[in-house]
């Protein structure tokens, strides 16, 4: 079984859209959505949820902290499968997802991710994306945007994500680096651009090198966090 692992925090309504594409594109077996919102808006989002989609592979729980590292891991502690998935709440996975990481699980593979596009696909977009990928391949480092994926006996192996403000996803990267690399799928998941836009693309983009750079510098994920913000 493949057990996707969703940290949301206050997406509100817009994680409807997603669970309904998931639920709609493919055969779920397990969904577990770890939601940090506030108390109020979690109530409401999560009886929304429930109102649309009554499946049993549907779990919406509460996180017991805030940081994607600490829902992700809440996640897996509910989560009965022997594979995990582990999707950012603004993300898409491609047709056939499962069945590509069913399959590299059974030839051998621990862990891995897929290729990522922006839902914006204006050509700065395509190339950093591209830019994404590529490094990725090349420094066998994935991140969250990129949908990682393991075997359970690979995140038990390396003690789950590291519950640290910023950079889990690189974080849990080089512990599953010791166990294997990654297999690097072609195929695309779609994700948001609002970063980027919000922030504007050569902002952000000087942002995350800076904040690699320093994370590598042994500058403090807490301290990131707060440049980030």
């Amino acid at each position: 079984m493949i057990s996707v692992v969703i940290p949301a925090y206050n997406e509100g309504e817009a994680i409807l859209d997603q669970l309904q594409g998931l639920f709609d594109g493919h055969k779920l077996e397990q969904c577990i959505v770890v939601d940090a919102s506030e108390e109020t808006l979690f109530d409401s989002v999560r009886e929304k949820v429930f109102a649309v989609f009554s499946a049993k592979t549907l779990n919406y729980i509460a996180a017991s902290s805030k940081g994607r590292g600490a829902q992700m891991n809440t996640g897996a502690a509910n989560s009965e499968g022997s594979i995990l998935l582990f999707l950012h709440a603004d993300t898409q996975l491609p047709e056939g997802a499962l069945a590509q990481i069913q399959q590299g699980v059974e030839k051998g593979w621990h862990w891995g991710r897929f290729d990522l596009r922006f839902d914006n696909t204006g050509w700065p977009y395509r190339m950093i994306a591209s830019s994404m990928n590529w490094r990725s391949r090349t420094s066998r480092i994935a991140t969250g945007d990129q949908a990682m994926f393991m075997t359970r006996a690979a995140f038990d192996l390396v003690n789950g994500y590291d519950e640290i403000a910023l950079m889990e996803d690189i974080a849990m990267s080089k512990k599953l680096k010791t166990i294997g690399p990654p297999l690097c799928l072609e195929a695309k998941v779609q994700t948001a651009a609002r970063r980027w836009e919000n922030k504007g693309l050569i902002r952000t983009i000087l942002l995350m090198w800076w904040l690699r750079l320093a994370y590598w510098l042994g500058v403090s994920p807490e301290r990131l966090a707060g440049w980030y913000r």
